[in-house]
């Protein structure tokens, strides 16, 4: 039998939990970004309607929810993330995120996002990705759309790992064919890359999605991929240079492409797993276009994150890419 718990219970935990990593980290000379203080009922965090969903301009990153993360050659991280990241701080992570004003959590977690909605009355969203194959017969992508649909999905998109694979074998018209499909069912559909190519496929086929998925950060940091050494699709090929390090292997780029591009703009990667602080990679996010962002956080780091990401929001209203929601 499931204990009774509040949401109320549920926070008080988090912030106390948080507090003890926060001590913890400055102990260790590490700025974890969280303090005591219990938050109070939020404002409403900056929104934007695409189709008929309503989503926070900051949503909660799905790769922590579901248990993965990036963390390039440091082979312990798993380990330490498993430790930490039990379903009780799942549950409290979410409580959190929804306090301060995010209301969706984007990709995956469906199991948790259920989970905590039910059992402690929470409002939080699911924005899902649905995969699309070489070899899935219509009849198979028309049941996993549904499937995922059905979890109460507020809106889905083309995973950037399914778009990746079918526009690098030359297989796009795939995509086409599930937004299609997707479209049936009244949701907004997205398409996700972490390849400009993607979009620009996209785009030359006019192929009808209502938002586009793409990594956005800058290449500024000490671990990124020299310049001579990147390649479309690094990710999935590997080789010299490639360390689980880099996402956008060409931010000015995509900036400039993505001017022309008159559909909404979720960005994610926008920290390069870790490599920048949350001041600089939301403000080169929003800054440089990008109308969301999907952000992975631990309980921790949200107060801080949400204020940033909301002053980052402010700071860049009149930016060259005009706001597309």
């Amino acid at each position: 039998m499931e204990q009774s718990i509040t949401r109320r219970d549920l926070l008080n935990k988090s912030i106390a939990a948080a507090a003890t990593a926060a001590v913890a980290g400055s102990a260790a000379g590490v700025a974890l970004g969280a303090d005591s203080s219990k938050p109070t009922a939020s404002s409403e965090f900056p929104c934007a309607m695409i189709g008929k969903a309503k989503l926070s301009r900051m949503m909660l990153g799905g790769n922590l929810v579901s248990g993965y993360l990036h963390c390039r050659d440091l082979k312990y991280v798993h380990s330490l993330f498993r430790a930490y990241v039990t379903e009780e701080k799942m549950m409290q992570t979410l409580a959190l995120a929804e306090q301060y004003g995010i209301n969706t959590v984007f990709e995956c977690g469906i199991e948790f996002v259920e989970k905590y909605n039910r059992r402690f009355g929470g409002h939080m969203q699911i924005l899902p990705h649905i995969e699309v194959k070489r070899d899935q017969t219509e009849a198979e992508l028309k049941d996993h759309i549904k499937a995922q649909v059905d979890t109460g999905a507020v809106a889905l998109y083309v995973w950037g790992v399914s778009s990746d694979q079918v526009v690098a074998t030359g297989n796009a018209h795939l995509l086409g064919r599930a937004v299609e499909l997707a479209k049936l069912h009244g949701l907004p559909i997205g398409v996700g890359t972490h390849s400009l190519l993607v979009v620009q496929k996209c785009e030359e086929l006019k192929i009808p999605v209502d938002f586009y998925v793409k990594t956005l950060h800058s290449d500024n940091y000490p671990s990124a991929t020299p310049k001579d050494l990147r390649k479309e699709f690094i990710w999935m090929t590997g080789g010299k240079g490639w360390y689980d390090n880099m996402w956008c292997i060409n931010p000015e780029e995509t900036i400039e492409f993505m001017k022309s591009v008159t559909k909404p703009w979720i960005a994610f990667k926008v920290l390069a797993a870790g490599a920048f602080a949350p001041s600089e990679g939301f403000n080169y996010a929003f800054k440089n276009g990008a109308d969301l962002i999907a952000v992975g956080m631990f309980d921790f780091q949200i107060k801080e994150n949400c204020g940033t990401a909301r002053q980052a929001i402010r700071d860049n209203q009149n930016r060259e890419r005009p706001w597309r929601v």
